[in-house]
C-alpha cells in the first residue's frame, strides 16, 4: 500500500520543505521508493531536491490543468534518490484557473492514483497557506504530517489547521488523519520550547513522534547548494534526526498495517 502524506503547516517558516526533502532522503535512503510532490509556488523543494526549478518543465501546474500526466512530469532526485514533481512561479496562477475547472479539489488525487502503485512514499510540500493547492494535497492524501515549531504562536495556528483537516474529513476525504506532529528546531535550553512541548504531547498523546528535529546549521546550509541534508552532511545531528524520523514512521506504517488501521481511527487526532 502506498503511503500518501501531505506536510502541512499554514505558518511560513516552520521546516515544512526541510521536512519534505530530508524525509524523502531519508526514507529513499532505507530503501523507500519515493515520490515527492513540491506544491508550493516558491518551488523550495524543488531546489533542495537539487533540480533548477526555473527550466523544470513541466510542473505539477500543468498536471492540475491535466495538460500532461503526472507520469510525464516526475524527475528524479540525483542526490536523493527519489522522484519529484517540480513546482515554480507559474503554479502562484493555478488558483485563479483552476477554480471553474469540474473537480477542482480533486484534481492530484487523480493524477497521483495513476503512479501510486510505483511508491511506497508520496509526500507532499504544503504552500503555507490554507488554499486550493493544499485542499487538493488534503483531498489526496491518508494523512497530514505536521511540523511545528514549539512557541507561544504555534499552538494558536495549529488549532487552524486542525479544524481544516476536520472539514476536508467531513466534506472531501473521510479518510485523512494526522499522521504525526514533529517538533522541529527545536532548542533543549528553551524553557518555553520545553512547556509547549509537554503542551503538545498532553494534547496530542503518541501522535506526536518521539523523533525531535534539533537547530542544526549544516541543516540549514544544505538547501543552498541544492542537496538533502544527508547528500551534504550525513554525520550532523540534523541528518541523523530525519533518518531517525523516517525509521519512526516506517515501523508506525508497519504498526498500523498490521492493526488494520484499528488504533488510527480516531482519524482527527484527538484534536
Amino acid at each position: 500500500m502506498t503511503k500518501i502524506v501531505a506536510i502541512a503547516n499554514q505558518k511560513g517558516g516552520v521546516g515544512k520543505t526541510t521536512t519534505a526533502v530530508n524525509l524523502a532522503a531519508s526514507l529513499a535512503e532505507l530503501g523507500q521508493r519515493v515520490l515527492l510532490a513540491d506544491l508550493d509556488p516558491q518551488g523550495n523543494a524543488t531546489m533542495g531536491a537539487g533540480i533548477e526549478k526555473r527550466t523544470a518543465l513541466p510542473t505539477v501546474y500543468q498536471i492540475l490543468l491535466n495538460q500532461v500526466t503526472l507520469r510525464d512530469a516526475r524527475m528524479r532526485s540525483g542526490p536523493g534518490h527519489f522522484d519529484v514533481i517540480p513546482a515554480n512561479r507559474e503554479l502562484a496562477g493555478a488558483e485563479i484557473d483552476l477554480v471553474n475547472l469540474e473537480q477542482r479539489d480533486l484534481r492530484l488525487k487523480v493524477a497521483l492514483a495513476q503512479v501510486a502503485a510505483d511508491y511506497d512514499f508520496i509526500l507532499m510540500d504544503c504552500p503555507p497557506t490554507l488554499n486550493l493547492l493544499t485542499v487538493n494535497a488534503f483531498a489526496a492524501a491518508g494523512s497530514v504530517l505536521i511540523p511545528m515549531q514549539c512557541e507561544y504562536y504555534a499552538l494558536e495556528g495549529l488549532t487552524d489547521l486542525v479544524a481544516t483537516i476536520k472539514k476536508v474529513k467531513q466534506r472531501l476525504n473521510p479518510a485523512i488523519q494526522i499522521e504525526g506532529l514533529l517538533r522541529v528546531m527545536f532548542d533543549p535550553r528553551s524553557t518555553l520550547a520545553q512547556q509547549v512541548s509537554e503542551q503538545i504531547k498532553r494534547h496530542f498523546g503518541d501522535k506526536v513522534y518521539d523523533t525531535v528535529i534539533p537547530r542544526n546549521v549544516r541543516l540549514a546550509e544544505a538547501p543552498s547548494h541544492g542537496l538533502p541534508v544527508l547528500a551534504y552532511d550525513r554525520q550532523c545531528r540534523g541528518a541523523k534526526a530525519y533518518m531517525e524520523l523516517a525509521e519512526e514512521m516506517l515501523k508506525r506504517s508497519q504498526k498500523d498495517m498490521h492493526s488494520g488501521h484499528a488504533a488510527g481511527e480516531n482519524t482527527d487526532g484527538q484534536a
